[in-house]
């Protein structure tokens, strides 16, 4: 399918066909020293000319080029989009007869348009659905998903800790947006992914693309690929993992690993959470809410009393065994995408893929390759 080109002197075209249609936007701004997803009226809202420079444990924003999207990713994914960090599920009064009364609060969600998801969000937004529109779909993050109209742009600037090309799932977005962008110097390469991204492409005024522009587009994400230097040694870890449960690498990291919980924080596939009870102060109400937690937690293993998981080493190992093994029995794929997030923003430089490459190395642990 050709792509077709708009200027960059017209990109602020799009958010005019995205705010024309009842959508609100967010695109990356730069907030706290990281590049966000935040809201924005316009395209002189989006941060321009920046790179951002990652390694295990640090993250930081520097000039770049003259582009809008030359760099990785920030820390928050599509994920606090859709799977919100904590909501009400359902309300609990009580009435004149000594009885409770409940009900569980209307899915609300404004039409929200997304600019700038790179491929490894989309495959992180791609496994979510597939946990919370399942048989049993919930509702609150149905109704936010329904309303996310998603504009892609393909990676061309990974950071050092990215490794989706490995994990197959980027630098270039192939599913689940409605509009991917290609950014060239002079402007964007558009191509739409659903009838919603049709009709809004349909607005803009582009031109038809010339075959260098596509050259160009193309060379340009197969250069992202190549940069990349990390990866993992197969996509498919279930049986390794599975069949090393005490390899001494667990506790070696264990020593440096803070059970802090940065890492789920950060992962866009990432979807443990608990519930809590809030009463009001005077004992006539109660919410039940639930909110991201983290198997990192000690009371995420908490049963009876006892915490099953009550070191470091073993949440480690449950962390890492659950999202590179187990997951393929759930999804039938790894909930790995790639996107390099958990090394980043790991307060001790912890890197999941030495962590396994440590491991298959020396599978035995006995230092013996």
């Amino acid at each position: 399918m050709a792509d077709d080109f708009l200027p960059r002197e017209r990109f602020g075209a799009l958010f005019d066909a995205l705010h024309g249609r009842g959508y609100s936007c967010r695109g990356p701004r730069v907030r706290d020293g990281a590049i966000v997803m935040d809201e924005v009226a316009g395209a002189d809202d989006l941060c321009f000319g920046l790179r951002d420079r990652q390694a295990p444990g640090s993250y930081r924003l520097e000039e770049g080029t003259g582009r809008h999207f030359a760099w990785a990713n920030g820390p928050t994914a599509l994920k606090p989009l859709t799977f919100a960090p904590r909501e009400t599920v359902w309300r609990a009064e009580k009435d004149g007869d000594g009885g409770l009364q409940f009900d569980e609060p209307e899915p609300a969600a404004e039409p929200l348009a997304v600019i700038g998801a790179r491929a490894c969000d989309l495959a992180g937004l791609a496994l979510q659905d597939r946990h919370f529109l399942g048989d049993a779909p919930d509702p609150h993050y149905q109704a936010r998903r329904a309303n996310l109209f998603l504009v892609a742009v393909n990676c061309t600037h990974p950071a050092d800790t990215c490794f989706c090309a490995s994990t197959g799932d980027g630098p270039e977005a192939t599913h689940s947006f409605d509009l991917v962008l290609s950014e060239l110097d002079e402007g964007f390469l558009v191509r739409a992914g659903s009838d919603a991204g049709a009709a809004v492409l349909a607005e803009l005024p582009t031109e038809a693309a010339n075959q260098g522009q596509n050259d160009q587009a193309s060379a340009d994400i197969d250069a992202a690929a190549r940069a990349q230097t990390r990866g993992l040694p197969s996509r498919n870890l279930r049986d390794f993992l599975f069949d090393h449960p005490t390899h001494p690498r667990w506790e070696e990291v264990a020593e440096r690993c803070l059970s802090c919980g940065n890492c789920t924080n950060v992962c866009p596939t990432c979807f443990c959470h608990s519930q809590e009870t809030v009463p009001d102060l005077e004992g006539q109400r109660a919410e039940q809410v639930r909110q991201w937690d983290s198997c990192f937690t000690a009371g995420h293993s908490y049963i009876h009393g006892i915490v099953i998981r009550a070191s470091t080493a073993n949440r480690y190992r449950q962390w890492l065994t659950h999202k590179l093994a187990g997951w393929h029995d759930q999804f039938g794929r790894s909930g790995c995408v790639g996107c390099g997030r958990c090394i980043t923003w790991c307060p001790t430089g912890i890197d999941l893929t030495e962590e396994v490459a440590a491991m298959w190395r020396d599978p035995d642990g006995d230092g013996g390759g």
